[in-house]
């Protein structure tokens, strides 16, 4: 099976860490998700009102950097609308991050679910005002290919291949996905890419307009394809086939058939 494809709200019980229960201090804790990595989402709801949301990672788990994130969400903010950090640390178990909560509901909340071409809209459009606001001058971020071949790479090298990848690339083997990769076309656009554009990190108002992004944690400059061939891609993993050119419209650019492969495909291997 593709691990790549179970990042999902949770249906069953959900064993809380300990460091989120403490930082409860009583309030209570429902689990909101669970990524593809085995990290989880938190929101505490307080009994005398308002919420906070706790990431949490089991300690070891390379992907997922919340130091980093909170100093992305930190930067990111003086230009956009994201959640604002309330705290950040790590134990022995595992690292947290606290941020509080922004109007919308995620692009794979259920009322979204039944008006895929709405969220696809939202999703086209938040991606544009995100790479319009952020000043790739001032951004200390990066999300170059080169760093993500080199992760890649890593991948390769740990045993992963075509049974770890999804349906449209089971069709090569390692050497061929490798080498179409060494093969990166020109950049379009630089921007300060999202990193993880994918449908569940896009919030939407309740009238279906843009609210917000969450999940920053590889915010860098790259070609603005690398977010746009992935938030399409995603549309079809959560609301189904039909809505990419939705999501390139209210964007305001035409599909590029030649950047969407190459970075669905280094989405797939990095």
């Amino acid at each position: 099976m593709n691990t790549r494809e179970v990042a999902e709200i949770p249906t069953g019980p959900v064993p809380v860490p300990s460091v989120v229960a403490e930082l409860a201090k009583g309030d209570d804790i429902t689990p909101v998700w669970e990524n593809e990595l085995g990290g989880l989402t938190f929101r505490l709801d307080a009994r005398i009102g308002g919420s906070r949301y706790v990431k949490w990672v089991a300690h070891g788990t390379p992907e997922i950097d919340l130091a980093a994130e909170a100093d992305r969400l930190a930067w990111a903010s003086r230009w956009v609308r994201v959640p604002r950090v309330l705290g950040q640390g790590s134990n022995a178990e595992g690292s947290w991050l606290v941020t509080a909560p922004v109007p919308g509901r995620s692009a794979v909340d259920t009322r979204w679910l039944a008006d895929p071409a709405t969220a696809a809209t939202a999703i086209g459009h938040g991606l544009r005002v995100l790479h319009d606001a952020l000043p790739v001058a001032e951004c200390p971020y990066t999300w170059s290919v080169a760093d993500r071949l080199a992760r890649a790479d890593e991948r390769i090298a740990d045993g992963e291949g075509p049974g770890d990848w999804f349906p449209e690339h089971r069709h090569l083997t390692v050497a061929e996905a490798r080498g179409l990769l060494d093969d990166a076309p020109p950049v379009d656009r630089l921007v300060v890419c999202h990193g993880d554009a994918c449908a569940p990190n896009t919030l939407l108002h309740d009238d279906g307009t843009f609210a917000a992004h969450v999940d920053l944690g590889s915010l860098g400059v790259a070609d603005r394809w690398a977010d746009l061939a992935v938030a399409a891609w995603s549309t079809e993993w959560n609301h189904g086939p039909g809505y990419d050119h939705l999501v390139y419209a209210a964007y305001g650019v035409e599909p590029d058939p030649e950047r969407i492969a190459y970075y669905r495909l280094l989405w797939d291997l990095a």
